[in-house]
């Protein structure tokens, strides 16, 4: 027999994701009583089947590439990975897929956890439906936060569940390294995961619409990993669709695709990294006039637009502002400030770069893309410049050039690019390409607000990878001075 209590809290967050955790955890210190509802694990996508495993299972594959390049040490690795040893520390890494660590962290910041499926109820309301068969209705005094982030989206393709594919969650997760693994994308999940799974011993044929790799970001990071996934042995398919796909079964449980051209390739898994789509499908949007499935549109304060009465936020991925697990956490500050705000009775200060906007979504977005080589970029790359008609000047360096960059590998190969406003004289893009480089991205995320001229007594440690900096503003002075 189900039952029905009601639980009233200044805040309810639905999603105890890295982003709902955050935004309890700032309303929490504001002196708000807060409630985090979760469905799943605490912990969310970034610890269970994104960010952590994904690093776990890349770092070996990237520090072997390193090694095997260092004199002294390239004959010690030349050999294969140690497979079970590498899912081992994914598991670890990963909580083993247990949250009670990360429910202690709840317990300690004085949040709530309510386990179950959380679903809108109208205004203010949430209505929960516990693993036990009952019935919670949660009432927020002032604010309902919707972090329930990002799900993969697949390709419509016939009876594409009886593939039984892989997903980033499975590509993460796998507790087996297939013999024969076919990606469909370009993207960040794809590269990366094509990156690992060859590393640990899988031949990996990547099928990719476009033309090269990484499509959103400057066209010399896609070339570079191309090149490196090629020398590892990995099959690329540019310009190439799948038309069919279908499991033979059997013994071997093999599966068949069909590409554009007609070929057929046979492997044993195929991961679709193929986009995401928001998880607002079964949280009961329509009870507040909004559309199930969609994207929740809001403005710099978190606040759902569409919804009268500054009460509903949607955080993080769900408002497909930036779909980065540190923007997320960064959203979550700014809402959690905002939420304490208005509760408070005071008007949030939107300002640009002021306590309650998030102003960074738009300005200063920084990424790490995990694959050899390593891609750290923040703000514009040069295609998103011509498109939206901002004048910028263009300047590139070698990273292999650098005496950091010999020392950390002989054979340094790598790019760097920095987009340059010329009227305001700051930063407004940087990409960096190679081994290493991800350390980079927070120092090119910080130069977006910076003046070139005070960039220059920025003075870089010497011999580092960071003296890129000082030698892409002396190619744009002496460009200048020309």
């Amino acid at each position: 027999m189900t039952t029905e209590n009601i639980r009233t809290y200044d805040v309810v967050v639905i999603g105890a994701g890295p982003v709902g955790e955050n935004v309890a955890d700032r309303t929490t210190v504001a002196g708000l009583s807060t409630v985090v509802v979760e469905s799943e694990l605490v912990g969310g996508e970034c610890s269970y089947w994104a960010c952590e495993p994904s690093k776990a299972l890349l770092r070996p594959a990237l520090l072997r590439s390193d090694a095997s390049h260092v004199p002294g040490l390239d004959p010690a690795v030349a050999g294969p990975l140690d497979p079970a040893a590498v899912l081992a520390h994914r598991d670890r890494m990963s909580g083993d897929w247990n949250d009670e660590g990360q429910v202690e962290w709840l317990e300690s910041a004085g949040v709530a956890l309510l386990r179950g499926h959380g679903r809108l109820a109208g205004p203010r309301e949430v209505l929960v439906h516990t693993p036990e068969g009952d019935t919670v209705r949660l009432r927020a005094r002032h604010a309902v936060a919707v972090c329930t982030g990002s799900r993969a989206a697949l390709p419509d393709l016939p009876r594409v569940d009886g593939l039984r594919p892989w997903t980033s969650r499975e590509a993460t997760s796998a507790q087996e390294v297939p013999g024969r693994l076919i990606v469909v994308g370009a993207g960040v999940v794809g590269t990366e995961m094509a990156t690992a799974w060859q590393a640990l011993g899988s031949r990996v044929t990547m099928l990719v619409r476009e033309e090269g790799l990484l499509p959103q970001l400057e066209p010399f990071a896609g070339e570079l990993v191309a090149e490196r996934l090629r020398e590892a042995g990995v099959d690329l398919r540019f310009g190439t669709t799948l038309s069919t796909a279908k499991r033979l079964g059997g013994q071997d449980d093999e599966l068949v695709v069909t590409l554009s051209s007609g070929e057929e390739i046979t492997a044993d898994e195929i991961l679709f990294a193929t986009g995401r789509a928001p998880r607002t499908e079964d949280i009961s949007l329509e009870t507040v006039g909004l559309t199930p499935g969609d994207w929740l549109a809001v403005d710099d304060t978190l606040t759902v637009t569409a919804v009268q009465g500054e009460w509903l936020y949607a955080v993080g991925d769900v408002n497909r502002r930036a779909l980065f697990t540190h923007q997320g956490k960064y959203q979550a500050r700014i809402a959690g400030a905002v939420i304490a705000a208005r509760a408070g009775g005071s008007a949030p200060d939107t300002a640009p770069w002021g306590p309650h906007a998030a102003t960074a979504d738009a300005g200063a977005v920084p990424l790490v893309v995990v694959t050899d080589p390593e891609i750290a970029a923040v703000g514009l790359t040069t295609l998103q410049a011509e498109r939206t008609g901002r004048r910028v000047d263009v300047v590139d360096y070698e990273i292999g050039h650098l005496a950091g960059a010999v020392q950390y590998r002989p054979d340094y190969r790598g790019r760097a690019r920095i987009l340059i406003d010329p009227d305001r004289r700051t930063v407004v893009g940087a990409t960096f390409v190679g081994p290493g480089v991800a350390e980079l991205v927070h120092s090119a995320t910080v130069a977006a607000e910076i003046p070139l001229e005070r960039l220059w007594h920025v003075v870089p440690a010497f011999p580092t990878l960071g003296e890129v900096w000082l030698r892409l503003l002396e190619t744009y002075r002496d460009r200048q001075a020309q």
